[in-house]
């Protein structure tokens, strides 16, 4: 089961899946352009919406006879300083983007623990290591997708299940484009954007793709990653960008944490 199926990551994983024997349901928040194919079947869902996402899970199972993997991947980024963004943008990216995921996982945990098997696979980032300026609200999120995730992994591993956190470098797909949603900006924080950004224009031109790993290339490793028994790892990170920029927010922190003189060297 995979949510967020119709575009990105989602979508090369749901082909992917597929491509490899696997049958498949993918969620949508509407409207989609998923090719039809006998072993897939697309539910729309809301992932925001604890009900929906139980009925979407318990539906799931009931069509395969069992649920082996629970890929949660819907989510989306919002650009905006901490000072611009608003009450709705806080609680709606919140909503999707760490609520979604926990409403799932909590649906699936009770029929994967009766099957003795399982595996929960959360999509999150190498920015739920360290964070970046005006990327705030959604560092948050991340931040606590990975902390009850972690939690998760270990109160469910007695029962045969498994959780992973994939964190995945620059991607190539509409992430940063049209998914991405922007705050209404306050001209105090230009100076910001241009220098991270290049433009201080919101949002910003639509630009060609950064040149990070391709949505298939990270599709293929996950799967890989689902498929091999042997491959413990909590935190699994994708692109060839990833281990650098986990290894600098880690430094960055651990030397904030050094400036403590009780704090041990080694």
């Amino acid at each position: 089961m995979i949510t967020g199926a119709n575009r990105g990551l989602g979508r090369a994983l749901t082909l992917a899946a597929l491509e490899a024997g696997h049958r498949v349901v993918a969620t949508v928040r509407g409207e989609h352009s998923l090719p039809p194919h006998e072993r897939l079947s697309v539910q729309v869902l809301d992932v925001r919406d604890p009900n929906a996402a139980r009925a979407a899970v318990q539906r799931a199972a009931a069509e395969s006879g069992r649920l082996d993997v629970l890929v949660n991947n819907a989510g989306y980024g919002l650009i905006g300083a901490i000072e611009e963004a608003t009450e709705e943008e806080a609680r709606a990216i919140v909503d999707t983007n760490l609520l979604g995921p926990l409403w799932l996982s909590q649906a699936a945990i009770p029929i994967m623990r009766a099957q003795g098997a399982g595996h929960i696979v959360q999509i999150s980032t190498v920015g739920a290591v360290g964070t970046m300026p005006t990327l705030g609200l959604y560092n948050s999120t991340k931040w606590g997708l990975e902390a009850f995730s972690e939690a998760l992994a270990a109160e469910v591993k007695e029962f045969g299940l498994r959780v992973s956190l994939i964190e995945p470098g620059a991607l190539d797909t509409d992430w940063a484009g049209s998914s991405m949603r922007f705050s209404s900006p306050d001209s105090a924080y230009d100076p910001l954007r241009t220098q991270l950004f290049g433009t201080a224009q919101v949002p910003w031109p639509q630009c060609e793709p950064s040149g990070g790993t391709s949505p298939a290339e990270a599709a293929s490793a996950i799967l890989a990653h689902v498929a091999d028994p042997q491959d413990e790892r909590l935190r699994v990170l994708v692109g060839d960008d990833a281990p650098v920029q986990v290894r600098a927010a880690l430094t960055l922190r651990l030397a904030d944490y050094a400036r403590d003189e009780r704090f041990p060297k080694e």
